[in-house]
């Protein structure tokens, strides 16, 4: 069985696996450092934890009661938010994948960090164990040069300022569900409080919304997506750097719009904001997605995966109805499902020895 980990900055997720990807058990631990949960299965316990080395040993040992001790797993397989320009596939954690990982934390400091103390604990307690790790960019280093280069000075460009995309797992995820019945030319929405479209030509991401961070792109819950640099610089004179940065990442969006990021909640409201914010969110997305299909060439199909993307029936209908002009293409919903693609991926380096 295969152990995979998502290690949040107040979370700690789980899921197990069996060599067939069949999902055996899940859990979570919330509120790191302080009185959260502990839920596995159907079971939920309150619990107090220190840190993910503390909630780790939580969650192994609520493992090994529900009868999966850590001797019955043959490998552990963690989320990693950030691969940089250099991890563009799954990995077995070694030093020097670490420490590559590492030396990526300026491009994703709120989430590396965390994913990596994951792999510490697990290290910790479990020195033996192989660990494996799939990256959430990973699935656009495909994307050609031409679409991930900014035009600014080859200095900058070096540092790491460059178009990465997001939510790579989820994509990838998708491909692989498709199987053989993979359209030619997809475009795929990743529709929830963070949001991102992704054109997939021949299995492959040719081209994707989000950029240097997950701010950019569609509009979303509570991230503005899209926004002119001047705009940035203008509100970050006046609010200061890290005000602008909560504002933009936590304050805009769906919840600027309309004072709430839940869409379920704004398509059962009947008033003015809702609805403008509603249709803002579709406009976008249809709007981005003009330049996907031109990025790949046609369209064949589009899938939407997702909270928003799997639920929410009118959100889909009104993206499809301003696409419209690229003609009538079938339309798929498919199940998010990142800790799967991680087993995946896991599963896969097994069998090549690595």
């Amino acid at each position: 069985m295969i152990l995979v980990l998502n290690a949040g900055s107040s979370s700690l997720k789980i899921e197990v696996f069996d060599e067939g990807l069949g999902s055996v058990i899940s859990g979570r631990v919330t509120n790191l450092g302080t009185a959260g949960e502990l839920k596995l299965g159907e079971a939920k316990t309150e619990v107090t934890t220190h840190d993910h080395a503390h909630a780790l040993e939580l969650m192994l040992a609520a493992l090994a009661e529900a009868g999966y001790p850590i001797t019955a797993f043959s490998a552990a397989a963690h989320r990693i938010v950030h691969g940089g320009a250099v991890m563009t596939q799954p990995a077995r954690l070694r030093p020097p994948v670490i420490a590559t990982i590492e030396s990526v934390i300026p491009l994703a400091p709120l989430h590396n960090p965390n994913n990596l103390a994951g792999v510490y604990a697990l290290q910790s307690i479990a020195p033996d164990l192989p660990q494996y790790c799939s990256f959430g960019t990973a699935f656009h280093a495909t994307n050609p040069e031409v679409a991930t280069r900014y035009a600014i000075p080859q200095t900058h460009h070096d540092a790491g300022i460059r178009r990465y995309g997001f939510h790579g797992l989820s994509y990838a995820n998708m491909v692989a569900d498709f199987g053989d019945a993979l359209p030619e030319h997809l475009l795929a929405f990743h529709l929830g409080n963070g949001a991102s479209l992704c054109a997939i030509h021949n299995g492959k991401s040719i081209a994707t919304s989000m950029g240097y961070s997950p701010l950019s792109g569609l509009t979303m819950g509570t991230r503005s997506g899209d926004i002119d640099g001047a705009a940035v610089l203008r509100m970050s004179k006046s609010l200061g750097e890290d005000e602008t940065d909560r504002m933009l990442n936590k304050n805009s969006g769906l919840q600027a719009l309309a004072g709430d990021n839940n869409m379920k909640t704004l398509l059962e409201r009947d008033d003015d904001a809702a609805k403008f914010a509603v249709e803002h969110f579709c406009y976008w997305a249809a709007r981005n997605a003009g330049s996907a299909v031109v990025a790949m060439g046609g369209l064949d199909a589009v899938a939407f995966t997702g909270g928003i993307g799997e639920n929410a029936a009118p959100i889909r209908d009104r993206i499809m109805e301003l696409l419209a002009c690229f003609g009538d293409v079938p339309v798929h919903v498919i199940a998010a499902d990142e800790e799967k693609q991680i087993a995946r991926d896991a599963l896969t380096l097994i069998a090549e020895g690595r």
